[in-house]
């Protein structure tokens, strides 16, 4: 098995268990993968996602380049532009908030995966690239794309063209990593990070993501408007009495995610 992955109190978390190959991805990974968020996404129990790799060195080095899928390039492009797309990276129907354990490199397909999770963690021995024009390929699973709309845009044209590695204080610095600490305080940090999405409404933080994913090439206005289920099923929740009831009563909410 090449992904490990549970659902335990509201959380779901998901390990590439690959250390021998830098959490690198296959094509049976990259097919689990997609099954699981699929899974994630059809349980309306979960609240959070914990997505990490496994061991100390990398959280993932991108595609396994010993894997032979028989794909050319252009083959490989118009998957990923098709309807069928499933990756993190560029997924849309996903609902909850994933937070990216960043435990070591994060590289090409790797950190493109991180780049389609909403908060990520990294230990201080982190290091982050898109290293595929050494090898004559694209970062297409949204790295071209995404990484400019994520930090600045020189910098991330840098980082591609050269296949330069950045620090996790660097990526920190540029706006694409929340926290960075010792690497032997990044799992309580992730869990202080857990504690706090568990602790709010769990469908107003669908909402926020929602509508964050969704009007990001909007005018304010037009994004101040739009509406989305995920916004109105907030609005309309119990859990919003709740909350303000709870505050009322000085006591901790009691979320029901209805």
């Amino acid at each position: 098995m090449t992904v490990r992955f549970s659902i335990e109190d509201h959380v779901a978390r998901i390990t590439i268990d690959r250390p021998d190959r830098m959490n690198a991805i296959d094509t049976a990974t990259q097919t689990r993968l997609e099954e699981i968020w699929d899974e994630i996404e059809a349980n309306s129990e979960v609240r959070c996602v914990v997505l990490t790799g496994s061991g100390e060195k990398a959280f993932s080095a991108g595609a396994d380049l010993k894997d032979d899928t028989g794909m050319s390039g252009v083959d490989y492009w118009k998957d990923l532009s098709g309807t069928g797309f499933k990756r993190i990276a560029l997924r849309r129907t996903l609902n909850v908030p994933v937070i990216a354990r960043i435990n070591g490199l994060a590289l090409g397909g790797g950190l493109e995966m991180a780049m389609g999770c909403d908060i990520l963690i990294a230990a201080d021995t982190a290091r982050f690239g898109l290293p595929e024009a050494k090898v004559g390929r694209l970062p297409l699973d949204g790295g071209i794309v995404t990484l400019p709309r994520l930090i600045p845009r020189n910098i991330a044209v840098g980082m591609m063209m050269t296949g330069r590695m950045m620090s996790a204080d660097d990526m920190a610095r540029y706006g694409l990593v929340n926290a960075v600490v010792p690497a032997d305080e990044l799992d309580a940090e992730v869990e202080a990070w857990v504690k706090d999405i568990l602790s709010a409404a769990p469908l107003s933080i669908k909402a926020i993501k929602a509508i964050v994913r969704s009007t990001g090439e909007m005018s304010i206005h037009d994004a101040y408007t739009h509406e989305t289920p995920e916004l109105l099923a907030a609005l309309n929740s119990e859990d919003a009495n709740e909350g303000v009831q709870a505050f009322r009563e000085k006591r901790a909410p009691v979320w029901q995610g209805k």
